[in-house]
């Protein structure tokens, strides 16, 4: 018989607490914050022309982070009725129980207060802004309740580091900003519309609302509506900034992309419309790229 020694020790509770909010924050699925920092690093770019300064940077860096996992929370409270129906989210912190409605919002809380705190190192504009900010990643998770459009709310709540990024680094919100946020609400909807197809079905069943449902069966059409009025914005963007061949040169991989994730997603089957939504990535990175190389050629050239 085995000696009670050898029995493994027993795991601390505050070690279990820690992980199940790692996991209510999706620290081990960092997507959901690569496709929230793309979109706020063009705005800091082309608002800097060029590399921004080191503190706007990291303020803008970390919020990214912090912002995206009080969202999740609040997104996991929100659909504590839903998520333990739905074969992809059943084993969420919430939906299982492991995590209480009061620890959420205490987790939310602190995750706001944090972010709210980086924030009041910048500009006045910048500290009033982040207030819209707030509402919008607060309200988001309610809409799919009462609305076919919680994908286009979405694009309105993850862009919003453009204009703030704008207000922080010039004082003010120029066209270029707002064209750049449009743009980044079509391709949030889009890229939001593919996660919401692998669980239509689900969602159907719940009385949830999405895109994905309102679209039906004329979904890849209206993706396809969707991704060009992306680019079609993100053109605007790149003539009212006079950007040159490097940009348009990340928008050209950035479409390739995209048409890779139609050629995968055109089956609408779970697996294939996840990895088309987890694709995205590569997609905002493609146009950064695009944005930070012309600033630097940019720069190269006035300094030569």
């Amino acid at each position: 018989m085995a000696s009670e020694l050898d029995d493994p020790l027993p795991v601390p509770e505050w070690r279990v607490r820690l992980r199940l909010y790692w996991a209510l924050v999706r620290g081990d699925r960092p997507i959901g914050w690569m496709l929230l920092l793309w979109p706020t690093w063009w705005g800091l770019w082309l608002a800097a022309k060029g590399l921004p300064a080191w503190w706007p940077l990291l303020v803008f860096t970390l919020g990214v982070w912090l912002t995206r996992s009080a969202g999740c929370v609040i997104n996991d409270y929100a659909d504590r009725w839903l998520d333990g129906s739905v074969e992809r989210t059943r084993q969420r912190p919430l939906a299982t129980g492991a995590v209480s409605g009061r620890e959420a919002l205490v987790v939310f809380a602190v995750l706001m207060l944090v972010a709210f705190a980086l924030v009041l190192t910048l500009n006045r504009m910048a500290i009033w802004m982040s207030v819209v900010g707030v509402f919008l990643a607060t309200t988001y998770p309610y809409l799919k309740r009462h609305t076919y459009l919680p994908q286009v709310y979405l694009g309105m709540a993850f862009g919003w580091g453009i204009p703030m990024a704008f207000a922080a680094l010039t004082g003010t919100v120029p066209k270029l900003g707002w064209l750049l946020y449009v743009a980044n609400i079509f391709w949030a909807t889009a890229y939001d519309t593919w996660y919401a197809m692998v669980d239509r079905d689900d969602d159907i069943r719940m009385g949830a609302k999405s895109t994905a449902i309102l679209f039906g069966d004329m979904d890849l059409v209206a993706q396809g509506v969707l991704y060009a009025c992306t680019f079609a914005a993100l053109a605007l963007v790149g003539r009212e900034a006079a950007l040159g061949p490097w940009y348009w040169g990340g928008l050209g991989v950035a479409l390739v992309l995209v048409a890779w994730e139609f050629g995968r997603a055109r089956t609408r089957r779970r697996e294939d419309c996840f990895r088309a939504f987890l694709h995205n990535n590569w997609v905002g990175l493609a146009v950064f790229v695009g944005i930070a190389l012309d600033a630097a050629l940019r720069a190269k050239v006035a300094a030569a």
